[in-house]
Protein backbone atom coordinates (compact mmCIF):
# COMPACT_ATOMS: atom_id res chain seq x y z
CA UNK A 1 0.00 0.00 0.00
CA UNK A 2 1.69 3.49 -1.32
CA UNK A 3 1.14 6.19 1.11
CA UNK A 4 -1.29 7.75 -0.35
CA UNK A 5 -3.64 5.04 -0.42
CA UNK A 6 -2.46 4.62 3.86
CA UNK A 7 -3.63 7.83 4.56
CA UNK A 8 -6.66 7.25 2.34
CA UNK A 9 -7.71 4.29 4.56
CA UNK A 10 -6.35 6.14 7.66
CA UNK A 11 -9.09 8.83 6.90
CA UNK A 12 -12.13 6.43 6.48
CA UNK A 13 -10.97 5.57 10.70
CA UNK A 14 -10.60 9.19 12.07
CA UNK A 15 -13.58 12.45 11.89
CA UNK A 16 -12.09 15.68 10.64
CA UNK A 17 -10.10 16.66 13.18
CA UNK A 18 -8.61 12.88 13.07
CA UNK A 19 -5.68 13.21 10.29
CA UNK A 20 -3.15 16.21 9.88
CA UNK A 21 -1.08 16.23 7.08
CA UNK A 22 -0.49 20.21 6.59
CA UNK A 23 3.77 20.45 7.29
CA UNK A 24 2.73 23.40 9.68
CA UNK A 25 0.32 21.37 11.81
CA UNK A 26 2.36 18.21 12.09
CA UNK A 27 5.74 20.91 12.83
CA UNK A 28 4.94 21.01 16.51
CA UNK A 29 4.68 16.93 17.18
CA UNK A 30 8.16 16.17 15.31
CA UNK A 31 10.13 18.28 17.95
CA UNK A 32 11.00 17.64 21.59
CA UNK A 33 10.27 20.44 23.79
CA UNK A 34 14.16 20.97 23.88
CA UNK A 35 14.92 21.23 20.41
CA UNK A 36 17.22 18.20 20.72
CA UNK A 37 15.10 15.76 18.46
CA UNK A 38 13.72 16.27 15.51
CA UNK A 39 11.86 13.40 13.25
CA UNK A 40 9.60 13.37 9.94
CA UNK A 41 5.87 11.15 9.97
CA UNK A 42 3.63 10.29 7.09
CA UNK A 43 0.61 12.34 9.21
CA UNK A 44 -0.26 13.30 12.92
CA UNK A 45 -3.54 10.98 14.12
CA UNK A 46 -5.43 12.46 16.87
CA UNK A 47 -8.03 9.82 17.32
CA UNK A 48 -10.99 9.92 19.93
CA UNK A 49 -11.92 6.76 21.44
CA UNK A 50 -9.22 3.60 22.31
CA UNK A 51 -11.38 1.85 19.72
CA UNK A 52 -9.90 4.48 16.64
CA UNK A 53 -6.64 3.91 18.45
CA UNK A 54 -7.00 0.51 17.93
CA UNK A 55 -8.51 0.40 14.16
CA UNK A 56 -5.15 2.58 13.27
CA UNK A 57 -2.86 0.52 14.77
CA UNK A 58 -3.89 -2.46 13.11
CA UNK A 59 -4.12 -0.15 9.77
CA UNK A 60 -0.79 0.75 10.35
CA UNK A 61 0.22 -3.24 11.40
CA UNK A 62 -1.39 -4.16 7.58
CA UNK A 63 0.63 -1.43 5.94
CA UNK A 64 3.41 -1.85 7.59
CA UNK A 65 3.53 1.62 8.94
CA UNK A 66 5.37 2.20 12.10
CA UNK A 67 3.32 3.93 15.33
CA UNK A 68 5.00 6.75 17.59
CA UNK A 69 2.86 7.13 20.72
CA UNK A 70 3.05 11.12 21.89
CA UNK A 71 1.56 12.27 25.23
CA UNK A 72 2.44 16.05 26.06
CA UNK A 73 5.81 15.61 24.59
CA UNK A 74 7.31 16.93 27.76
CA UNK A 75 10.03 14.02 28.19
CA UNK A 76 13.88 14.69 28.41
CA UNK A 77 14.72 11.57 26.17
CA UNK A 78 13.06 11.76 22.89
CA UNK A 79 10.80 9.12 23.33
CA UNK A 80 7.91 10.55 21.74
CA UNK A 81 9.26 12.00 18.64
CA UNK A 82 9.92 9.69 15.28
CA UNK A 83 13.71 8.71 14.48
CA UNK A 84 14.80 6.89 11.31
CA UNK A 85 13.83 6.34 7.80
CA UNK A 86 10.90 3.55 8.22
CA UNK A 87 7.51 5.00 7.18
CA UNK A 88 5.72 5.96 10.38
CA UNK A 89 2.45 7.94 12.32
CA UNK A 90 2.94 10.08 15.20
CA UNK A 91 -0.44 9.18 16.78
CA UNK A 92 -1.36 11.65 19.58
CA UNK A 93 -3.27 11.35 22.21
CA UNK A 94 -4.26 14.15 23.08
CA UNK A 95 -8.02 14.16 22.14
CA UNK A 96 -8.59 10.82 24.48
CA UNK A 97 -8.87 13.51 27.74
CA UNK A 98 -11.95 11.95 29.87
CA UNK A 99 -12.03 11.36 33.09
CA UNK A 100 -14.07 8.52 32.85
CA UNK A 101 -14.55 8.33 37.18
CA UNK A 102 -13.31 9.07 40.36
CA UNK A 103 -14.57 6.80 43.46
CA UNK A 104 -14.03 9.13 46.85
CA UNK A 105 -14.83 5.69 48.43
CA UNK A 106 -12.65 3.25 47.08
CA UNK A 107 -9.87 6.19 46.94
CA UNK A 108 -9.58 5.81 42.61
CA UNK A 109 -9.83 7.13 39.33
CA UNK A 110 -10.45 6.02 35.79
CA UNK A 111 -9.06 8.64 33.49
CA UNK A 112 -7.84 8.38 29.76
CA UNK A 113 -4.44 8.86 28.76
CA UNK A 114 -4.53 12.17 27.22
CA UNK A 115 -5.97 13.90 30.53
CA UNK A 116 -3.42 16.81 31.99
CA UNK A 117 -2.11 15.36 34.71
CA UNK A 118 -2.72 18.59 36.45
CA UNK A 119 -6.21 18.41 35.54
CA UNK A 120 -6.72 14.99 36.51
CA UNK A 121 -5.08 16.38 39.97
CA UNK A 122 -7.51 18.81 40.35
CA UNK A 123 -10.67 16.32 39.84
CA UNK A 124 -9.56 14.24 42.35
CA UNK A 125 -8.58 17.18 44.89
CA UNK A 126 -12.72 18.08 44.18
CA UNK A 127 -13.32 14.81 45.76
CA UNK A 128 -11.21 15.58 48.42
CA UNK A 129 -8.02 12.89 47.30
CA UNK A 130 -4.88 13.28 46.26
CA UNK A 131 -3.39 12.02 42.87
CA UNK A 132 0.14 12.13 44.60
CA UNK A 133 2.55 12.13 41.17
CA UNK A 134 3.66 15.79 40.95
CA UNK A 135 6.25 16.90 38.29
CA UNK A 136 7.17 20.19 36.63
CA UNK A 137 5.32 19.44 33.89
CA UNK A 138 2.30 18.33 35.07
CA UNK A 139 0.37 21.25 33.37
CA UNK A 140 1.26 20.19 30.04
CA UNK A 141 2.14 16.12 30.57
CA UNK A 142 -0.68 13.71 29.57
CA UNK A 143 -1.44 10.49 32.27
CA UNK A 144 -0.66 8.46 28.88
CA UNK A 145 2.80 9.63 29.12
CA UNK A 146 3.42 9.78 32.96
CA UNK A 147 2.44 6.11 32.73
CA UNK A 148 4.57 4.79 29.83
CA UNK A 149 7.87 6.63 31.44
CA UNK A 150 6.72 5.91 35.12
CA UNK A 151 7.36 8.95 35.85
CA UNK A 152 8.66 10.19 38.94
CA UNK A 153 8.68 13.79 40.55
CA UNK A 154 8.92 15.10 44.31
CA UNK A 155 6.31 12.75 46.24
CA UNK A 156 8.62 9.51 45.48
CA UNK A 157 10.00 9.09 48.93
CA UNK A 158 6.26 8.79 50.82
CA UNK A 159 3.70 7.64 47.66
CA UNK A 160 6.34 5.86 45.11
CA UNK A 161 6.88 5.60 41.40
CA UNK A 162 3.59 6.49 38.89
CA UNK A 163 3.93 2.27 38.93
CA UNK A 164 2.92 2.10 42.39
CA UNK A 165 0.00 4.09 41.82
CA UNK A 166 -1.51 2.19 38.68
CA UNK A 167 -4.13 -0.61 39.26
CA UNK A 168 -5.40 -1.11 35.92
CA UNK A 169 -4.64 -0.65 32.35
CA UNK A 170 -6.44 0.17 29.24
CA UNK A 171 -4.07 -0.75 26.41
CA UNK A 172 -3.60 -0.83 22.71
CA UNK A 173 -0.96 -4.05 21.06
CA UNK A 174 1.18 -3.65 17.99
CA UNK A 175 -1.67 -5.73 16.29
CA UNK A 176 -4.29 -3.65 17.25
CA UNK A 177 -6.16 -5.71 19.88
CA UNK A 178 -7.56 -3.51 22.50
CA UNK A 179 -7.28 -4.92 25.95
CA UNK A 180 -8.91 -3.76 28.64
CA UNK A 181 -8.12 -4.83 32.05
CA UNK A 182 -9.62 -1.51 34.00
CA UNK A 183 -10.25 -3.25 37.34
CA UNK A 184 -10.67 -1.09 40.46
CA UNK A 185 -8.95 -3.60 42.58
CA UNK A 186 -6.33 -3.32 45.11
CA UNK A 187 -5.93 -6.72 45.20
CA UNK A 188 -5.53 -9.05 42.24
CA UNK A 189 -3.34 -12.26 42.17
CA UNK A 190 -5.37 -13.72 39.33
CA UNK A 191 -2.54 -14.43 36.56
CA UNK A 192 0.46 -12.25 35.26
CA UNK A 193 0.50 -8.72 36.44
CA UNK A 194 1.66 -7.90 32.78
CA UNK A 195 0.65 -4.04 33.16
CA UNK A 196 3.82 -3.90 34.71
CA UNK A 197 5.09 -4.40 31.22
CA UNK A 198 3.45 -1.46 29.70
CA UNK A 199 4.50 1.02 32.61
CA UNK A 200 8.01 2.56 31.68
CA UNK A 201 8.36 0.78 28.49
CA UNK A 202 7.85 3.93 26.31
CA UNK A 203 5.29 2.84 23.93
CA UNK A 204 7.70 0.43 22.60
CA UNK A 205 5.10 -3.16 24.27
CA UNK A 206 1.94 -1.39 23.83
CA UNK A 207 -0.41 2.10 23.82
CA UNK A 208 -2.18 3.32 27.10
CA UNK A 209 -4.89 4.11 26.09
CA UNK A 210 -6.61 4.53 29.77
CA UNK A 211 -5.79 4.22 33.46
CA UNK A 212 -7.47 3.33 36.90
CA UNK A 213 -5.07 5.13 39.34
CA UNK A 214 -4.86 5.17 42.95
CA UNK A 215 -5.58 7.74 44.81
CA UNK A 216 -4.86 8.79 48.83
CA UNK A 217 -6.46 10.87 51.14
CA UNK A 218 -5.73 14.14 50.84
CA UNK A 219 -3.32 15.72 53.15
CA UNK A 220 -4.96 19.29 55.48
CA UNK A 221 -1.78 20.34 56.64
CA UNK A 222 1.38 20.34 55.46
CA UNK A 223 4.70 22.24 56.20
CA UNK A 224 7.66 22.97 54.01
CA UNK A 225 11.13 24.58 54.78
CA UNK A 226 14.64 25.32 53.56
CA UNK A 227 17.40 24.76 55.25
CA UNK A 228 21.44 24.99 54.67
CA UNK A 229 23.36 22.26 55.15
CA UNK A 230 27.14 21.93 55.09
CA UNK A 231 27.49 18.76 53.34
CA UNK A 232 25.68 15.96 51.75
CA UNK A 233 26.74 13.78 54.53
CA UNK A 234 24.88 16.04 56.92
CA UNK A 235 21.67 15.77 54.42
CA UNK A 236 21.68 12.17 54.80
CA UNK A 237 21.70 12.64 58.52
CA UNK A 238 19.13 15.05 58.45
CA UNK A 239 17.49 13.05 56.22
CA UNK A 240 17.76 10.42 58.91
CA UNK A 241 16.77 12.49 61.62
CA UNK A 242 13.14 13.57 60.01
CA UNK A 243 12.29 10.04 58.69
CA UNK A 244 13.06 8.73 62.53
CA UNK A 245 10.82 11.73 64.03
CA UNK A 246 7.98 12.50 61.54
CA UNK A 247 7.92 9.28 59.41
CA UNK A 248 5.88 8.40 56.43
CA UNK A 249 4.68 12.07 56.65
CA UNK A 250 8.21 13.19 55.08
CA UNK A 251 6.32 13.33 51.05
CA UNK A 252 9.76 15.23 49.42
CA UNK A 253 13.27 15.65 50.42
CA UNK A 254 15.35 17.48 47.86
CA UNK A 255 19.11 17.74 48.31
CA UNK A 256 20.08 20.95 46.22
CA UNK A 257 24.22 22.43 45.50
CA UNK A 258 24.40 25.81 46.39
CA UNK A 259 25.55 26.95 42.20
CA UNK A 260 21.57 26.05 41.91
CA UNK A 261 20.89 29.11 43.11
CA UNK A 262 23.86 31.35 41.94
CA UNK A 263 22.39 30.34 38.72
CA UNK A 264 18.50 31.34 40.01
CA UNK A 265 19.60 34.92 41.16
CA UNK A 266 21.66 35.29 38.17
CA UNK A 267 18.98 34.13 35.57
CA UNK A 268 15.63 34.36 36.83
CA UNK A 269 16.42 37.12 39.84
CA UNK A 270 14.90 34.48 42.19
CA UNK A 271 16.72 35.45 45.86
CA UNK A 272 17.67 32.99 48.27
CA UNK A 273 15.69 33.35 51.82
CA UNK A 274 19.18 32.25 53.34
CA UNK A 275 22.50 33.74 53.25
CA UNK A 276 24.65 31.43 50.12
CA UNK A 277 24.69 27.98 51.48
CA UNK A 278 27.48 25.29 49.90
CA UNK A 279 24.22 23.01 49.77
CA UNK A 280 20.61 23.28 50.71
CA UNK A 281 17.65 20.75 51.43
CA UNK A 282 13.89 21.48 50.66
CA UNK A 283 11.59 18.91 52.35
CA UNK A 284 7.96 19.20 52.71
CA UNK A 285 5.87 16.81 55.12
CA UNK A 286 1.80 16.45 54.97
CA UNK A 287 -0.42 15.10 57.18
CA UNK A 288 -4.10 14.72 57.99
CA UNK A 289 -3.84 15.94 61.40
CA UNK A 290 -2.95 18.92 63.40
CA UNK A 291 0.64 19.44 64.94
CA UNK A 292 2.77 18.63 61.70
CA UNK A 293 4.01 22.24 61.65
CA UNK A 294 5.07 22.09 65.40
CA UNK A 295 6.35 18.25 65.13
CA UNK A 296 8.82 19.79 62.09
CA UNK A 297 9.76 22.62 63.96
CA UNK A 298 10.87 20.61 66.62
CA UNK A 299 13.06 18.19 64.61
CA UNK A 300 14.60 20.97 62.85
CA UNK A 301 15.85 22.94 65.83
CA UNK A 302 17.73 19.79 67.47
CA UNK A 303 18.91 19.53 63.16
CA UNK A 304 20.35 22.81 64.23
CA UNK A 305 21.83 21.80 67.18
CA UNK A 306 23.61 19.07 66.04
CA UNK A 307 24.88 21.13 63.11
CA UNK A 308 22.94 19.02 60.25
CA UNK A 309 22.32 22.10 59.21
CA UNK A 310 23.67 25.50 59.87
CA UNK A 311 20.33 27.93 59.05
CA UNK A 312 16.69 27.70 58.04
CA UNK A 313 12.96 28.66 57.32
CA UNK A 314 10.21 27.25 57.53
CA UNK A 315 6.77 28.59 55.08
CA UNK A 316 4.28 30.59 57.58
CA UNK A 317 1.81 30.57 54.71
CA UNK A 318 0.96 28.56 51.28
CA UNK A 319 2.12 31.26 49.46
CA UNK A 320 5.41 31.44 51.23
CA UNK A 321 5.55 27.59 50.64
CA UNK A 322 5.32 28.14 46.94
CA UNK A 323 7.63 30.10 46.68
CA UNK A 324 10.28 27.64 48.24
CA UNK A 325 9.19 25.65 46.02
CA UNK A 326 9.85 27.92 42.84
CA UNK A 327 13.13 27.95 43.38
CA UNK A 328 13.45 24.02 42.91
CA UNK A 329 11.28 24.05 39.59
CA UNK A 330 12.89 27.13 37.94
CA UNK A 331 16.65 25.29 38.46
CA UNK A 332 16.12 23.48 34.85
CA UNK A 333 15.38 27.14 33.42
CA UNK A 334 18.18 28.98 35.27
CA UNK A 335 20.34 26.20 33.12
CA UNK A 336 19.18 27.14 30.34
CA UNK A 337 20.07 30.62 30.63
CA UNK A 338 23.12 30.48 31.81
CA UNK A 339 24.32 28.39 28.44
CA UNK A 340 24.48 24.53 27.15
CA UNK A 341 24.85 21.68 29.34
CA UNK A 342 24.61 18.03 29.25
CA UNK A 343 21.85 16.40 31.59
CA UNK A 344 21.87 13.39 33.33
CA UNK A 345 19.07 11.67 35.66
CA UNK A 346 20.35 8.81 37.53
CA UNK A 347 19.98 7.40 40.35
CA UNK A 348 22.27 5.41 43.58
CA UNK A 349 21.96 3.76 46.77
CA UNK A 350 20.35 6.68 49.20
CA UNK A 351 23.39 5.80 51.35
CA UNK A 352 25.87 6.31 48.54
CA UNK A 353 24.57 9.32 47.54
CA UNK A 354 27.29 11.69 49.35
CA UNK A 355 30.51 9.50 47.59
CA UNK A 356 28.75 9.55 44.02
CA UNK A 357 28.23 13.28 44.01
CA UNK A 358 32.14 13.39 45.42
CA UNK A 359 33.45 11.18 42.72
CA UNK A 360 31.43 12.07 39.71
CA UNK A 361 32.22 15.83 40.14
CA UNK A 362 36.42 15.05 40.47
CA UNK A 363 35.82 12.74 37.67
CA UNK A 364 33.76 15.32 35.27
CA UNK A 365 36.72 18.10 36.71
CA UNK A 366 39.18 15.94 35.88
CA UNK A 367 38.60 15.09 32.79
CA UNK A 368 36.39 18.29 31.53
CA UNK A 369 38.19 21.75 31.76
CA UNK A 370 35.83 24.34 32.36
CA UNK A 371 32.57 21.89 32.80
CA UNK A 372 30.56 22.78 36.06
CA UNK A 373 28.65 20.25 37.95
CA UNK A 374 25.01 21.41 38.99
CA UNK A 375 23.61 18.77 41.24
CA UNK A 376 20.05 18.65 42.79
CA UNK A 377 17.38 16.26 42.85
CA UNK A 378 15.41 13.99 45.16
CA UNK A 379 17.81 12.84 47.83
CA UNK A 380 14.95 11.32 49.75
CA UNK A 381 14.77 8.49 46.58
CA UNK A 382 18.31 8.48 45.57
CA UNK A 383 17.79 9.94 42.07
CA UNK A 384 19.82 12.75 41.40
CA UNK A 385 19.82 15.37 38.23
CA UNK A 386 23.70 15.52 37.82
CA UNK A 387 23.48 18.21 35.19
CA UNK A 388 26.99 19.64 33.94
CA UNK A 389 27.24 23.19 32.49
CA UNK A 390 30.06 23.04 29.20
CA UNK A 391 32.04 24.78 27.67
CA UNK A 392 32.30 25.55 23.87
CA UNK A 393 33.57 22.15 22.32
CA UNK A 394 33.03 20.23 24.83
CA UNK A 395 32.60 16.54 23.67
CA UNK A 396 29.13 15.69 25.04
CA UNK A 397 29.17 11.82 24.47
CA UNK A 398 32.53 11.46 25.97
CA UNK A 399 30.87 13.53 29.12
CA UNK A 400 28.45 11.20 29.42
CA UNK A 401 30.11 8.26 29.87
CA UNK A 402 32.02 10.14 32.57
CA UNK A 403 29.36 10.71 34.29
CA UNK A 404 27.43 7.34 33.87
CA UNK A 405 30.92 5.46 34.54
CA UNK A 406 30.65 6.87 37.94
CA UNK A 407 27.10 6.03 38.65
CA UNK A 408 28.05 2.35 37.39
CA UNK A 409 30.94 2.61 40.30
CA UNK A 410 27.93 2.78 42.61
CA UNK A 411 25.72 0.15 40.66
CA UNK A 412 23.24 2.92 40.24
CA UNK A 413 20.98 3.76 37.46
CA UNK A 414 21.48 5.80 34.24
CA UNK A 415 17.82 6.63 34.43
CA UNK A 416 16.30 7.33 37.40
CA UNK A 417 12.76 8.53 36.06
CA UNK A 418 13.09 10.44 32.83
CA UNK A 419 13.26 7.12 30.55
CA UNK A 420 15.96 5.93 27.98
CA UNK A 421 14.00 7.42 24.85
CA UNK A 422 16.16 7.48 22.16
CA UNK A 423 18.52 10.05 24.16
CA UNK A 424 19.74 7.12 26.55
CA UNK A 425 19.33 3.83 24.09
CA UNK A 426 23.19 3.75 23.69
CA UNK A 427 23.95 4.17 26.97
CA UNK A 428 21.84 1.48 27.94
CA UNK A 429 23.22 -0.93 25.25
CA UNK A 430 26.59 0.12 27.01
CA UNK A 431 25.81 -0.22 30.62
CA UNK A 432 22.80 -2.92 31.07
CA UNK A 433 23.99 -6.55 31.81
CA UNK A 434 23.85 -8.66 28.87
CA UNK A 435 21.27 -10.90 30.28
CA UNK A 436 19.01 -8.44 31.32
CA UNK A 437 19.41 -7.10 27.73
CA UNK A 438 18.45 -10.22 25.96
CA UNK A 439 15.37 -10.42 28.31
CA UNK A 440 14.18 -7.37 27.51
CA UNK A 441 14.71 -8.36 23.96
CA UNK A 442 11.87 -11.00 23.91
CA UNK A 443 9.95 -9.57 25.94
CA UNK A 444 10.02 -7.05 23.21
CA UNK A 445 9.95 -9.79 19.84
CA UNK A 446 6.81 -11.34 22.09
CA UNK A 447 4.53 -8.20 21.86
CA UNK A 448 5.88 -6.10 19.20
CA UNK A 449 7.45 -8.98 16.67
CA UNK A 450 7.97 -6.61 13.50
CA UNK A 451 9.49 -3.64 15.84
CA UNK A 452 6.68 -1.30 14.62
CA UNK A 453 5.38 0.30 18.14
CA UNK A 454 8.30 3.55 18.39
CA UNK A 455 10.38 2.24 16.76
CA UNK A 456 14.51 3.74 18.09
CA UNK A 457 13.42 3.92 21.57
CA UNK A 458 15.06 2.05 24.52
CA UNK A 459 16.74 -0.71 22.56
CA UNK A 460 19.26 0.63 20.53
Amino acid sequence: MDASSFLSRLETLLDSRGLVTAPDDMAPHLVDWRGLFRGEALAVVRPRTAQEVAAVVAACAEAGVAVVPQGGNTGLAGGAVPVGPAPQILLSLSRLNAIRKVDRVGMLMEVEAGCILQTAQEAARAAGRLLPVSLAAEGTAQVGGVISTNAGGINVLRYGMTRQLVLGLEVVLADGTLVNALRPLRKDNAGYDWKQLFIGSEGTLGLVTAAVLRLVPAPQHKVTALLAVPSPEAALALLNRVQDEVGDQVSAFELICGLSFDLLKRNCGLDLPLAPAPWLVLMQADSSLAGIADKVEEVLAGALEAEEATDGVVASSEAQARQLWALREHITEAEQREGPSVKHDVSVPIADIPAFLADAEAAVAAAHPGARANMFGHAGDGNIHFNVLIPPGTDKAALNRTVHDAVARFDGSISAEHGIGQYRAGELAHYKPAAELALMRRIKAALDPDGRLNPGKVLA
